[in-house]
């Protein structure tokens, strides 16, 4: 019997998160995880700490942020990869009411590092923006695809990585141990997104599938270097290719691309850009949210050497380095978890 001291089941932003707390209090672990791409490969990796619908902070941006800047900062390090990309979002203003309101919120303590209060004019004649940007500071793009293949193959490198589908009939739970397999550790952690619905453990009314898809595009006239938010995101990827979107679909888990999210995003992006463009692309992933938007930490009373993460919605990347520490004190040094991010509350 191979003893560790967890067993983290999934790699997304959670399980990336939860390994690199654990590795800085010296806990052995191993990851199980099959490979395929979930909620974190499939976003379009935008860091922000704002609500740019409503010119409003994230909830609990002040504390997560700082975490999450170090976090990436010296993941990019260890990996010796590009993981992020600071970069300013510029959001359309659609009037001059929305310019107002800008300059309201940019005023309120909670927003001063984020909302600038300086107006930029549009320069650039493909996108339709007649009464300019405001410009988000602060804000990022996450490179989804060095973060997961750089850290997979960390984790290969470092023989703690198993490429299988969990089988959940495999759980043997003693009373102060679980055993998989040929693995016995202290508890098991569920890092797995909106996959664990099929986690016969899960209460399943604690979590709702957000189904949202994006389009590629190639549009070599539009020239975008930073993030472009309108009706819908404009993120860009390299060689005059976009990711643009997202949708929003409650309740769906389907991960097929549909022709009425294709339509909805193309009907918004031709309202705020002007330039020919080609689809080259279209992807969906899953979205895991909760009723009440916050994330959901810990075990259930029928069960409590599984743990669940989860719950992180569209801000995974922003609350997931605070998250990750917040769950390890209360697993190593029995710290209560806060009470709007315990799972217990959706019981």
């Amino acid at each position: 019997m191979i003893e560790k001291d967890y067993i983290i089941v999934g790699l997304g932003i959670a399980g990336i998160s939860l390994c690199e707390q654990l590795q800085k209090h010296d806990k052995t672990f191993l990851v199980i995880d099959n490979g395929e791409e979930g909620s974190t490969a499939k976003s379009g990796g935008v860091f922000n700490p704002t609500v740019l619908k409503r010119f409003t902070a994230a909830w609990n941006a002040a504390i997560f942020f700082p975490a999450a800047i170090y976090f990436y900062s010296q993941l990019s390090l260890k990996l010796q990869k590009n993981i992020f990309t600071e970069t300013a979002i510029h959001r359309i203003f659609k009037s001059v009411e929305e310019q107002n309101n800008w300059t309201v919120a940019s005023d309120k303590r909670e927003l001063q590092d984020f909302l600038s209060s300086k107006f930029l004019r549009n320069t650039n004649s493909t996108v339709e923006a007649p009464f300019g940007f405001g410009e988000v500071l602060g804000t990022a793009q996450i490179h989804t695809n060095n973060l997961l293949s750089g850290y997979r193959n960390y984790l290969i490198n470092q023989n703690v990585m198993l490429t299988e589908d969990f089988q959940y009939d495999a759980i043997q739970q003693k009373e102060n141990r679980v055993v998989y397999k040929n693995f016995s550790a202290k508890k098991i952690i569920f890092t797995e997104g909106s996959k664990v619905i099929y986690n016969p453990f899960f209460p399943k009314q604690a979590i709702i599938g957000n189904k949202g898809e994006y389009l590629i595009i190639k549009a070599p006239s539009l020239k975008l270097e930073q993030l472009l938010k309108g009706s819908m995101y404009i993120i860009p990827l390299g060689n005059d290719k976009y990711k643009v979107g997202a949708t929003y679909s409650r309740d769906d888990y389907s991960l097929n691309p549909t022709s009425e999210a294709k339509e909805e995003i193309l009907s918004k992006v031709k309202s705020f850009i002007n330039c020919p463009f080609e689809i080259i692309g279209q992807t969906a992933g899953i979205r895991p949210t909760t009723k009440d938007h916050r994330p959901l930490l810990g075990s259930t009373d029928e069960n409590p050497n599984l743990f669940f993460f989860n719950g992180l919605g569209s801000r995974g990347f922003l609350m997931a380095p605070l998250l990750a520490e917040i769950l390890l004190k209360n697993l190593e040094e029995n710290q209560p978890i806060p009470a709007e991010m315990d799972i217990k509350r959706m019981l």
